[in-house]
């Protein structure tokens, strides 16, 4: 059994952390409880979560007394620590409450060597300081895992000959065709090659426990056609009805963004799918009021908005000089004709006052029910578990949901790599028939940008 100190940004970062320690001690400074007390009345996920804490361990004070330790559901205990250990002197000079809660953790190193101390934090300077007073410090991970072992949502198998010739002739084959057996997961995307012919190939996507071969997976989508195969994964995955949910991951300028809005335009204009196109993108930090900018709400989202709104407007000069079939909606601009077909020149403006694109944040989504909706996420890597949680229970029948970000660019201070929203959502729903997920790797903005993203 050890003695687990928690930090306060722990308990910010996840609410339900005091289950998270198995059968061990979880210990909390009183410090921390101070600490948290100044968060109560925030009204972002930070407030959200202290006030959850607080009532956790109200509740726990019914089955004994916090300080002598509270049995934990699943087998564990938790305690309140009430006394600190003496610091070296001069050891800090401005860190008090950082200080304080060392403190607690050294009087347990010190009071109960029988159980091995692990202080537990997401401030990367406390741990440093920890370790210089002997005292083992680690980030905390609930997941265990490395962002480079988060599952891609694709994989390259080497399978018999025989196994291509016949997916190509019956459009899909089992999984005993393949030699084999592979874990696979629903929707996840495949490169076959043949043994001993690296020319021979096929792609495929995994169904009801099938593989059922890609035909015509390079088409684009409103005029974007894929420049890498995750990219041709990717769009096949956002086109597809029966997968409701999307996740995109990958780093700046691999076309996550562009490529969900691509395919929700098609999906909306062309198809009519879904009754509208809801892009948005959390303001941080989520929850924030917008009200401290000047002007209306449209020209104060209009920062926060801008790199959707660039995306929107290469699509849509994209599709003023390529030119776009009639969708059979009213109020596109005449194109002229080409081969006899009315095409319509689409405008953002056209778009929005119809109804049929909508951009805004995240701040006001909660309570509300998104019905027949082709919604976009962007950023969702600086969106929380529970954050992601609130939103993805927002979405309402005939509604497909694209989550999209970068794991390495996060914004938020209580956020890692692989503790945040977008891939918590990647790792739990990978193995559901109505969720698919593509991490897009190749960079496709500019040969300047693909260099930028790998060098520095």
């Amino acid at each position: 059994m050890k003695n687990f100190v928690l930090d306060t940004n722990v308990l910010l970062h996840d609410s339900d952390c005091l289950r998270g320690f198995a059968d061990n001690v979880v210990n909390i400074p009183i410090y921390v409880i101070e600490e948290m007390d100044t968060f109560k009345r925030d009204q972002g996920e930070l407030g959200r979560n202290a006030r959850r804490i607080a009532r956790e361990l109200d509740g726990y004070r019914e089955s004994g007394n916090l300080r002598e330790g509270v049995p934990l559901p699943n087998g564990g205990i938790v305690r309140v620590v009430m006394e600190r250990a003496d610091l070296p002197k001069d050891f800090s000079i401005s860190h008090t409450m950082d200080d304080a809660i060392l403190s607690s953790a050294l009087f347990l190193h010190r009071e109960e060597p029988h159980r091995k101390v692990v202080f537990v934090t997401k401030d990367t300077n406390l741990r440093i300081r920890s370790d210089a007073l002997g005292l083992h410090a680690v980030d905390y991970d609930r997941q265990g895992q490395d962002v480079s072992d988060l599952y891609t949502g694709t994989a390259e198998l080497v399978v018999p000959a025989d196994a291509i010739d016949l997916l190509y002739a019956e459009g899909s084959i089992g999984q005993e065709e393949l030699g084999k057996t592979y874990s696979i997961y629903p929707n996840q995307y495949l490169q076959l090659t043949a043994e001993g012919l690296a020319s021979k190939t096929a792609y495929a996507r995994m169904v009801n426990g099938r593989l059922e071969h890609l035909r015509g997976a390079k088409q684009p989508a409103w005029g974007v056609g894929p420049r890498n195969r995750e990219q041709m994964f990717a769009i096949d995955m956002l086109l597809r009805e029966d997968i409701q949910l999307c996740t995109l991951v990958g780093k700046a300028g691999t076309g996550k963004t562009l490529l969900a809005l691509a395919a929700g335009l098609q999906a909306v204009t062309e198809k009519e799918t879904y009754r509208k196109l809801l892009v948005s993108r959390p303001i941080f930090p989520f929850g924030r009021d917008i009200g401290f900018l000047p002007g209306s709400v449209e020209e104060k989202l209009n920062p926060w908005m801008q790199p959707i709104h660039d995306n929107i407007d290469f699509l849509m000069t994209s599709q003023s000089r390529g030119g776009r079939g009639s969708s059979g909606r009213d109020g596109g601009k005449d194109g002229g004709k080409d081969g006899g077909k009315d095409l319509k020149i689409w405008t953002f403006e056209t778009l929005s006052d119809q109804g049929i694109i909508e951009v805004e944040p995240l701040t006001y989504i909660r309570g509300r029910s998104l019905p027949g909706v082709y919604m976009i996420v962007d950023e969702a890597q600086n969106l929380t578990p529970l954050e992601i949680k609130t939103v993805l229970t927002r979405v309402g029948a005939g509604t497909k949901i694209i989550l999209t970000g970068d794991p390495y660019q996060i914004d938020q201070p209580y956020l890692d790599s692989v503790n945040n929203g977008l891939t918590y959502v990647v790792e739990c729903f990978k193995d559901q028939a109505i969720a698919g997920h593509i991490t897009l790797t190749k960079g496709e903005r500019s040969p300047l940008a693909e260099l930028a993203a790998n060098l520095l």
